[in-house]
């Protein structure tokens, strides 16, 4: 296979900093406000602020099933992603929001575990919403110092030396062709999303008022048509309700 730009490369660290490292660090945390041996019942004693946290779907089906999983298992961190995790640390635990709260990349000199969680979750979105799977080497440069000071606050400064040999090693085959993959499906799932866009629009006047909102199943596969396995989460498409990717 071709191999990969210097800014193409930057983006596959940035990716296996954000998805292989950041999520122990964030556990680490995790379990330091949540002892493993006692998350079931704190789960269990918080159970009614879950419910309403549910109800107001900011936990949504597939993160519930992990927090009250059916007899004998019991809840563990090991199963909960970043998203998950954060989500728990917000709102069963003391710990103070950033100053400009979880949703915006907090300044540098803001060090505290809630302004670290922030920084993840800011870097996961911007890659998540990468247009071209480029990024210059001083924006990368920045966003690398960032996020590892971050890992290295909240999971120890092993986790650090791991970031240091993330970012110099060679990339071999299988960290290439996953990075690609993904960003291969991202385009995919946003040539997708368009067209569901302009579905949208044209049946905004041609579709019935009754049946507007309703599960319509639309038939995508002519699109789909050899593209990557990976595109796995499209499945229904509604007339009036956005597609989730």
């Amino acid at each position: 296979m071709a191999s990969l730009s210097p800014t193409e490369e930057n983006f596959v660290r940035l990716n296996l900093l954000l998805t292989g490292i950041s999520p122990r660090a964030v556990r680490t945390l995790f379990d330091y406000e949540f002892a493993p041996v006692c998350l079931d019942a704190t789960l269990k004693k918080e159970f009614n602020k879950l419910r309403d946290l549910q109800k107001k779907r900011v936990i949504n089906q597939s993160q519930w099933n992990l927090l009250t999983p059916r007899f004998p298992d019991s809840p563990d961190s090991k199963n909960f992603d970043v998203t998950l995790m954060s989500l728990l640390l917000r709102n069963l635990t003391t710990i103070a929001p950033p100053h400009g709260g979880y949703d915006n990349l907090p300044s540098s000199s803001e060090t505290t575990p809630a302004a670290d969680l922030a920084r993840i979750k800011y870097y996961r979105n911007v890659l998540a919403h990468l247009d071209d799977g480029n990024i210059e080497n001083t924006e990368f440069s920045a966003a690398w110092d960032d996020i590892t000071g971050a890992i290295s606050r909240l999971g120890g400064q092993h986790m650090k030396q791991e970031c240091d040999n993330l970012r110099t090693k060679t990339l071999d085959q299988s960290n290439r062709e996953i990075m690609l993959d993904i960003k291969h499906s991202n385009d995919e799932i946003r040539e997708l999303k368009q067209s569901v866009e302009i579905l949208k629009k044209v049946s905004e006047d041609t579709v019935p008022w009754n049946v507007r909102g309703k599960a319509i199943l639309i038939y995508v596969g002519k699109f789909l048509q050899g593209k990557s396995q990976n595109t796995k989460h499209i499945k229904l498409l509604t007339v009036g309700v956005s597609i989730n990717n």
